[in-house]
Parts: structure tokens; sequence; C-alpha cells
């Protein structure tokens, strides 16, 4: 910076020429200097106040928009720490194919206990158990007299348990903020559910995870914050779930049965639209699993997935089918029903004598074991093999439940002529009646393979080719006289034209070889209406008697059948279908000349 001197030589001597005083030259200077310096601090003082006003208006249009994007956004999911790891304590909804509510949250508290802070621990004790009788007084004072400093007392407790216990008025009573699994329809549809329970713990935030059924098989999905809280849609109906539990367990009663089992689903898209086990269990308070004996003696054992039983003549429509399908019979031929049946020192034989001869139709509908046999010889063990594995009946089913995938169908690994034989009518094989759903979808849709599934679809599957349209009507038809004119005459119900075939087989004996005299497996499935099938039902029933008349009865027909008819008597309404005429063929046109 080039200053400019306060008394410059050539004014001074200027001024001195003109007798002006040199000093007067100096002040003008000094005052001009001046002046300069405060019009610079000026321009610098407010340059800075412009910056820092800028500044701060930044920062507050930050602010701003911040709140206001927190305003507009979905909720953030909370995360507490404990033991240096984070806890993600929210869950997404479950819900059905209507939206309505399977599985949510419910905000709750958890209670602890910091004995170095109590101050009068016997008391604490004595009311904390009058709050929870389940308690033992005892063992909570010598808990809370040790040198623990923290005791969990309960996990979960209601807001007027919190309450009393706050009551109490002890400092070292304390109170943790919990998410829990609220199941509001109890134990419907219990076994599609199966619970959720408590993983890693802090004393702000406990973990739910999945222990059983879809709660287990997309626990992931269900605790991703990426999902931003979608809920699972299931493909089940809460109100036809709701109904077919009623209708089993009426039947289960009246049929003295030991357990039963029922789905009912899309015979197109493959949405399981019910699926049922009894004895069920409610998963707000979810039993203990055995830890001995059988385990199919369990509420929380799922009979329709887990449950592999030989489910008998079920099977014979599968047989009739392969074989109208590669053309080795038809609908009409005529088969060798003579019983007994020999092959070496084993012998088949019918409930009751069929006579000599029946058509293939006929074999279905009067259920002969001799008939089915006979067609199945004439298809041979490889390919009766091979059919069975493409309907998915030998092999576990990729459904949405950790417990089907380890379930494996059972038949011999020699699969030998009386292998054939006695598979071709549904002994010597057993699969759970969630396979024989599918097999029937697959079979009597239109001829394409149908994978059951628990999610909700937008359209039919559309999967490989079983048999042809064809032979699919024609098993239809069968079926159908299995109901008008065969074992299944319960099964009408007005309007709804239910086909389908029973099935009844000896129960295997649990601790040996061989099978009970007086316990069976009785099923019943069925698609309805036939002439154009929306639905599949498959009703099980373990160890039924019908004890109505002067003898027990245990066949599929005095037991299963009566059962699945109220279900579908009860369902096919609420699932939008009217009851119709059947519509028949023209039989004859004539033409009348005027």
């Amino acid at each position: 910076m080039i200053r400019t001197p306060l008394r410059p030589l050539t004014r001074v001597l200027q001024a001195r020429e003109h007798g002006e005083n040199p000093d007067a030259i100096e002040r003008e200077n000094v005052r001009l200097r001046h002046e300069d310096m405060r019009d610079r601090a000026r321009t610098r003082a407010e340059g800075r106040l412009l910056v820092l006003g800028i500044f701060f208006l930044c920062a507050f249009m930050s602010v701003s928009i911040r709140m206001a994007v927190l305003a507009a956004s979905d909720p953030v999911e909370p995360r507490a720490s404990a033991s240096a790891a984070s806890i993600i304590n929210q869950r997404n909804d479950i819900v059905d194919r209507h939206d309505r509510i399977l599985a949510t949250n419910l905000q709750t508290y958890s209670l602890y206990a910091q004995p170095p802070v109590m101050i009068d621990k016997a008391e604490a004790a004595q009311k904390l158990v009058a709050i929870f009788p389940d308690l033992n007084e005892t063992k909570l004072l010598e808990q809370f007299s040790g040198s623990r400093k923290f005791i969990w007392i309960k996990r979960r407790i209601s807001p007027e348990q919190k309450q009393a216990v706050h009551d109490i008025g002890d400092p070292g009573l304390q109170f943790g903020p919990r998410e829990m699994r609220l199941y509001p329809n109890g134990a419907i549809a219990s076994h599609v559910l199966g619970g959720a329970s408590f993983g890693r713990e802090g004393v702000s935030s406990a973990e739910v995870i999945g222990i059983a059924g879809v709660e287990k098989q997309f626990d992931r999905y269900l605790r991703d914050p990426a999902n931003g809280g979608a809920p699972l849609q299931l493909s089940l109906d809460l109100t036809i779930q709701a109904a077919t539990e009623e209708v089993l367990a009426g039947g289960m009663r009246l049929m003295n049965a030991k357990g039963a089992a029922a789905i009912l689903m899309d015979i197109h898209t493959g949405e399981v639209i019910a699926l049922t086990s009894l004895p069920d269990f409610d998963p707000n308070d979810r039993p203990r699993p055995l830890t001995e004996g059988d385990q199919s003696d369990s509420p929380l054992f799922n009979r329709a997935v887990q449950g592999v039983y030989e489910l008998g003549s079920t099977f014979k429509i599968f047989t009739a089918a392969q074989a109208l399908d590669l053309g080795l019979v038809t609908p009409d031929t005529i088969m060798d029903t003579k019983a007994p049946m020999k092959w070496g020192r084993f012998t088949i034989n019918d409930f009751r004598n069929y006579g000599p001869k029946l058509s293939v139709t006929d074999v279905i509908a009067k259920s002969s074991n001799v008939g089915t046999a006979r067609i199945a010889l004439e298809i041979g063990a490889d390919r009766q093999k091979a059919f069975l594995d493409h309907l998915h009946l030998m092999k576990p089913l990729p459904f949405e439940m950790v417990e089907a995938h380890g379930v494996n169908p059972l038949y011999p690994r020699n699969w030998s002529e009386l292998s054939v034989m006695t598979i071709s009518y549904g002994h010597g094989i057993s699969t759970s009646p969630l396979h024989l759903a599918g097999a029937y979808a697959s079979l009597l849709n239109g001829g394409t393979r149908i994978t059951p599934t628990l999610i909700k679809q937008d359209g039919p599957q559309n999967g490989d080719r079983i048999v042809s349209e064809r032979t699919s009507i024609q098993a239809r038809e069968m079926l159908r006289k299995v109901v008008t004119d065969g074992s299944a005459s319960f099964a009408e119900v007005p309007g709804y034209f239910v086909a389908g075939k029973t099935g009844t087989a000896d129960k295997p004996l649990t601790n040996a070889a061989g099978y009970y005299e007086d316990r069976v497996i009785a099923t019943f499935a069925s698609v309805f209406p036939h002439y154009d099938p929306k639905y599949v039902l498959v009703v099980t029933l373990d160890e039924p008697v019908e004890t109505s008349g002067e003898e027990p009865r245990r066949t599929a027909g005095w037991t299963a059948v009566p059962v699945a008819a109220e279900i579908i008597r009860r369902t096919a309404p609420l699932l939008g279908l009217r009851p119709h005429i059947e519509p028949g063929g023209v039989t004859s046109v004539s033409l009348t000349a005027n």
C-alpha cells in the first residue's frame, strides 16, 4: 500500500511562496487519511456481516428443510443397542388376502430388578408374587439378596400389571419398553403363522424373531427395515379359515377322531385359502414342544403339512388318469376285478365283492383295489414312478413354511411289481395332505402342474403339463361318479357338484411293523364344481370312528366325507360361488319347417 506523505515537500514550498501555513497542509492530509481508513474499515465490516448473514440463512434453511423432510417421511425403525450390537425391535405385520390383520405388534413393557437400589426386598418379593402368581417368593428373595446387580423378572407385562408394580414404589423395580408379537385372532391359522419369540434382549428393547411357520420362513423379510413396514400378504382368507376350522373341529368331535387336517386351495393359482390342523394352539401363548413320545401328539404338529400318511384310495385316480393319457384304457374299458388277486404269497382284496368285471369308470366309482392294480400293471413301474414324481408326490414341496422343507414322502426303494399294485391304490406310499391337494389340483385343473403357495398370486400358475385336457376332464367325470354313485354320496352339496375320491388306510403301528386293526387314516380329496373346477379340498381325519349305527364305522365315506361336505356348504358362498344347475350336453336337435 502506497501512503501519501502528510507534509509533501512540493506543496510545503508552494505554501511558503504564497505565505500560507504549511501546518494546514498536514492537518488536511491527516483528515483525508483518517476518512479513507474509516471507509475501508466500514467496507470490510459490511462484507463480513454479509458473509455471516448468508451463513446463518443457509443454516436456517438446512434445518427447516430437514424438519420438513422428517415431518413428511415415515417413522424410521427404532434401534437400541445392547452388548455393542444393534437390536431391531420392529416387525412388519402379516395380513390375509383382504388385508385383514393376522399378526401385528403391541407396545408393552418388561420388568427387571436392580437389587442394590431396592429398599425393602422382602416386601417387594411378597407383592410381586401377589401380582404374578406364577413367581416363587422364596426364589425371588434369594435372587434379590444375592450378588447380582440385574435380574429379569418378567419379559412381558400388561399395562395393569405395570401399574400394580409401579404402586409397590420400590426404586429397584424398573420397566423397559418392549414390542411383543400379537395374534388378534387367537388360534385361527395358528399352524400357518407359527409364532414369534424374543431373540437378543436389552433393557430398552428386544429382538422379535420368528420360531415357526411363516413367521420363521419370512423372518428376514419381516425384520428388514428396507421394506418400509410393508406387510406380508398371505393367500389365506381369514373368514374362510375361521369357517373351515369351526366345521373341522365339530367334525373331529363328532367322528371321535384323534386329529384332523383340511386344505382348501385355488385349483388354478395354487393359493392356499385355508389350511387347518387340529388340535391347534394359541400363538400368543405357544406351548412347549414335546421332549418325549410321539411328536404328532403335540398341538404344535401340523398334520396338513408335516403329517405323512398312507392316503389310500385317493391315489386311484392317478393310476386311472395315467392309463387314460397313455392310451392304455378308456373310461369304458372293462377290467377284470375277480377277487382275491394273488401275487406270490400276497393277496389283494376289495372292500366288498364288486363282481368279476367293471369298467374303468366303475373301478374308480366303486373303489376296486383289484381293478386299479390290474390297470397299474399295464402302466409298469418306471412309468408309474415317473408320473407320481411329476405330480410332486415323491419330494418335499417348495411350500412357504419351514415345516414343509423336511417333509419327505415315503416309498419303497425297490419299486417291485407288488409295489406297483399297492401304490396304485395308495398303500406302500405315504405323503402329506398338502402333497395330495397339489397333485389333485394339477390333475384336475386341465392338466397343468400346480405348486401350493401361501403367498397371494396375481393369476394362474400355468405350470408344466401333467396330462392332456381331455384326460383331466375324464378324470373329473370319474370322480363325479364317486359322489353320485359311489362311496362319497354324503359329499353331494346341492348346486356345487362336488367330485372327489375317498381313501381309508390302516394306520401303521407306532413302534413295530404292521398295522392297527381298528385305527385308520380317512381322507376325502375333492374338487368343486366338477364341470368348471375352482377349488380343491382335502380333509383327513386321524383315527375317526362313527358310532351312530349298531357297529362302529371308520371308512372315509362315513367320516371324512360328511365333514368335507359341510365345509363346502359353509365356505362356497363365502368364496363367491353361487349354486348352479349342472350344465348338460345337447342330446338332440330337431328342425321344423313352418
